[in-house]
């Protein structure tokens, strides 16, 4: 039959179905067949033949009509998984039911009143209700629908390369196989490649956009973070129950993170094959990463300490339902595993990047967001893989994408959600000691950015993409600042040398962050002076020897840290301080350092294009609430200090538990807060400024500014060289106060991340599937779907 009769049968039998207000038997298969029998459609034909208000008026006008086309279809993918699909004709029906069923199901998750349904056991929805079955017919509906499909994902000849050496052996039955030794490809725990197969992949992929689907009644209700809330189908398909759920986990990541975009090397290859891999590589991170998408904050969930070995399971079970993916995920641990995980997602990451040297040259993926979410799911569920990412300079290769797309996407209004999450990822990293000590590897490969060209190190690109993401950004990513420069101090005890141009940003920075109008013009502005001031101490503390270029810089702005230190606080200050403000909106766009020339080959960063769509997000925590705060003590180790202790702000760290609280009281106090009216007090201003941490560098200042006078009067100069020359060999051994302690603000675990990521994900997910576009114009409540 040709493809257009195939297509018009289609579309009479959803026309049948619509007006018919009589319920339809489920046994009148002649009807229901036409669904799927022998349509030759594909899921973009599903989509366009079955529209949306039709699909809404059999939910509203004979919704029994809706619910037998759903268990009827899921029936089908039952019998097509306990037969192993073994007929062309089984496979054509598995595809169809499965399209259908995609095509559906938002419809079902947007009703609430249709939301158990799957959940409902269906009486009699047996197959034509023989005893026997009984008890398999008590299971939901949505347990059968995601057994069905984890079985179809392992059918040899459907999916999986058959083993069958003959046509004389008997078919393999997808029951009585183990399906761990049909993983998709090589890598973690799997040895062997099979043979790629355009068809399986193909319909790999049409079920995993079902499961997906099955999965997205996420984005039916609304962000609530106390809840915790598990997805039942994400819950029972992560379980026990799922006798697949290694060997699907495995394939998944394997399949991810062994894909090659490059065209097996060979610089436009893509051109001339297609590359049917990047679809499937796309739908598996997706569907892993909402299989991984588990709050662990609000239930225990398995982690590795240093003494298991991985093999073994750990011996006390989480309490609550336990997700075997997550699971699976934290317990990874064999070196050439992490070796494998990680070179596969750093070679997707800086996919984009290698664009740019050669336009077109290689297949240009788009699915850098879910990779950046796959990461920090590894690095926050498996701490072993973390430590492994620290252990060598391999994390620079995570890195540098990631400050690549920072910077790109600092102007454009659609991708804040790819700032916040790379942001993430690096607050994570610069918690560990080794991620400083990294970065001071010389940073030479020159990827096209649109900042200043320097020599110098990673910390060096680091502090220069943060300056201009601070400086040019737009407007919503000043939330952001506190975590920016949270990050630059963790890593300043680190930095052996910093460039002259990094050392000029940080300045200008505390330059723009210091004037009065600035301070004093919201309740926690003076949080970021603290920051920048920890920054300049903990490097003159503990790497003054490397750091010339940083002195030098402080020095020539010398009289910014005058200016903090007699900062006025009476309220005829205030006022004109605030008044300045109304005719000087902007702190940072003067240019205060010289911007130089940028990068080869660099654009700059562009605004969404006008009609751009975006996902709204839940709002982030505050850094107070992201990280806690731990000192390094002697020996290198970390220990945690308790938020509340009243004796940490008085050993040398910024206090900024006082500010914190005085902070939240001036929010109470001040009901028009959020509307901007908020108004500083010399009480205010004066608890704070007390506790600026000046002492270190105003010795510094007191020391040195003399002798480098006399060089310049004694010789006359204006030449910065021989004034370096003179603060490289000088010392300030005994003159410094005493070394602080290096106080590390780490990430830590809490529902508003959790709660943020779901979002995050799921609104990445509904953009980027548009074709089909399985959720739009659908009632989502996760988010808000906007137009730039």
């Amino acid at each position: 039959m040709g493809s257009a009769d195939s297509k018009l049968n289609f579309r009479k039998a959803v026309i049948q179905l619509t007006t018919k207000t009589q319920p339809v038997e489920a046994t009148d298969d002649a009807f229901w067949d036409q669904f799927w029998a022998d349509t030759a459609t594909s899921v973009q034909d599903v989509f366009a033949l079955v529209p949306a208000a039709e699909i809404r008026a059999v939910r509203e006008e004979s919704p029994s009509n809706l619910a037998t086309l759903c268990y009827k279809a899921v029936e089908k993918l039952v019998q097509g998984a306990e037969s192993s699909c073994h007929s062309e004709k089984e496979k054509q029906i598995v595809l169809n039911c499965s399209r259908l069923l995609t095509r559906v199901l938002p419809y079902i998750f947007e009703d609430p009143d249709w939301r158990g349904f799957f959940w409902s056991t269906v009486p009699g929805a047996g197959r034509g209700g023989q005893g026997e079955d009984d008890d398999e017919n008590a299971r939901p509906l949505a347990e059968s629908l995601l057994l069905a499909v984890a079985d179809l994902l392992f059918c040899p000849d459907f999916t999986v390369q058959s083993h069958r050496r003959s046509s004389v052996d008997s078919a393999e039955d997808v029951h009585s196989l183990d399906s761990c030794e049909y993983i998709w490809e090589a890598g973690v725990g799997f040895a062997h490649s099979p043979q790629p197969n355009y068809i399986h992949d193909m319909n790999r992929m049409e079920l995993l956009k079902l499961l997906l689907t099955c999965f997205s009644e996420a984005m039916y209700l609304p962000p609530a973070p106390d809840s915790g809330s598990t997805n039942p189908w994400v819950q029972f398909f992560c379980s026990t129950e799922n006798r697949h759920a290694l060997p699907l986990f495995t394939s998944l990541l394997n399949t991810v993170c062994a894909y090659d975009p490059v065209g097996y090397g060979i610089p436009y290859n893509h051109l001339l094959f297609s590359d049917y891999r990047e679809p499937l590589a796309e739908e598996a991170v997706q569907v892993l990463i909402v299989t991984l998408d588990h709050d662990h904050t609000t239930s225990a969930s398995p982690t590795v300490d240093g003494t298991t070995t991985g093999t073994a399971m750990d011996d006390a079970d989480p309490p609550g339902p336990e997700n075997l993916f997550v699971n699976y995920l934290s317990r990874i641990h064999r070196e050439e595993d992490f070796q494998f995980i990680l070179k596969g997602i750093a070679r997707l990451l800086s996919n984009p990047l290698l664009q740019t040297y050669l336009p077109n040259s290689t297949k240009k993926i788009q699915f850098h967001q879910e990779l950046l979410v796959l990461f920090w799911k590894l690095c926050d569920f498996n701490k072993k893989f973390l430590f492994f990412v620290l252990k060598s300079s391999d994390v620079l290769d995570i890195l540098v994408p990631i400050l690549y797309f920072l910077n790109d996407a600092r102007a454009d209004q659609s991708r804040v959600g790819l700032m916040h999450i790379g942001v993430f990822i690096l607050l994570l990293l610069s918690g560990e000691r080794n991620f400083g000590v990294r970065l001071n590897k010389p940073y030479s490969v020159r990827v096209p950015m649109d900042v200043p060209v320097f020599t110098g190190t990673h910390a060096d690109l680091l502090i220069v993409v943060f300056h201009k993401i601070i400086t040019s950004g737009h407007q919503r990513l000043q939330p952001l600042f506190d975590c920016l420069l949270t990050i630059v101090v963790n890593v300043s005890p680190y930095l052996k040398s910093l460039s002259m141009v990094a050392a000029n940003k940080l300045l200008h920075l505390l330059e723009a962050f210091s004037t009065t109008w600035f301070l004093f013009s919201a309740a926690q502005n003076h949080h970021l002076v603290f920051f920048l001031l920890e920054v300049f101490n903990n490097i003159i503390q503990y790497q003054f020897d490397g750091n010339s270029s940083l002195v030098y810089a402080i020095i020539r702005k010398r009289s910014v840290f005058h200016q903090l230190a007699s900062l006025p606080a009476d309220p005829p200050a205030i006022q004109k301080a605030l008044q300045r403000r109304r005719r000087a909106p902007e702190p940072l766009s003067r240019s205060g350092s010289q911007e130089g020339t940028s990068m080869e080959g660099s654009r700059p960063a562009a605004p969404a294009e006008p009609g751009t769509l975006k996902t709204s997000l839940v709002a982030t925590p505050g850094i107070d609430k992201l990280t806690e705060k731990s000192q390094v003590s002697e020996d290198g180790t970390l220990r945690s200090l308790e938020p509340a202790s009243p004796q940490s702000s008085a050993d040398g760290c910024p206090a900024e538990e006082e500010p914190g609280q005085v902070w939240r009281e001036q929010r109470r106090l001040s009901s028009a807060s959020s509307s901007g009216q908020w108004n500083p007090t010399s009480e205010w201003v004066l608890s704070w400024k007390s506790k600026l941490p000046l002492q270190t560098i105003m010795r510094l200042l007191q020391v040195l500014v003399p002798q480098v006078e006399k060089i310049c009067i004694d010789k006359g100069l204006t030449d910065e060289s021989e004034i370096l020359r003179f603060l490289q060999h000088g010392t300030l051994v005994g003159l410094l106060p005493v070394p602080h302690p290096i106080l590390i603000r780490k990430y830590q675990a809490n529902s508003g991340t959790a709660m943020w990521f779901r979002t995050y994900m799921w609104g990445v997910i509904y953009l980027r599937n548009v074709d089909p576009p399985v959720w739009y114009d659908t009632d989502v409540k996760l988010f808000e779907i906007q137009r730039v």
